[in-house]
């Protein structure tokens, strides 16, 4: 399958450096739905969690490994799950060229909606554009 995960760019870049995603704020269901070999891509719509200063690009790619999800303990209140991704070097792309031909955005006019849910699948026909468009071609 083809998944795209939504975080801030500053978030990414710590899975990056990690080899790891987390998902909808470290929530298991949506990880567990993947499987080895599944491709990934996250899009960041802010450059930090928390703030308004737009960033509006994927940024990362990867194909997730045999390892099953897993808690991973960040402090004594907060044990996200996690999965580990063989990221890819590719580069970061902005989505605004990319809204017309993505089947995933119905609305065109608020093409931010799909997002919202965090983690969703998509066809592979809008992962390869998304790919293609990083450098990457699957």
């Amino acid at each position: 399958m083809h998944w795209i995960a939504v975080a801030s760019r500053e978030h990414v870049v710590r899975g990056i450096t990690g080899g790891f995603c987390q998902v909808c704020h470290g929530m298991g269901g949506p990880l567990k739905l993947m499987t080895a070999d599944d491709w990934i891509v996250y899009y960041s719509p802010t450059e930090r969690f928390g703030e308004k200063i737009a960033c509006q690009r994927f940024t990362a790619i990867g194909r997730v490994k045999a390892r099953e999800p897993y808690q991973y303990s960040m402090n004594p209140d907060f044990n996200p799950w996690r999965c580990d991704i063989e990221f890819l070097l590719a580069k970061e792309a902005p989505i605004a060229p990319l809204i017309d031909n993505l089947s995933f955005i119905v609305n065109k006019q608020k093409w931010g909606f799909p997002f919202r849910r965090g983690c969703f699948s998509v066809s592979l026909e809008d992962f390869q554009l998304i790919a293609s468009s990083m450098g990457i071609n699957i």
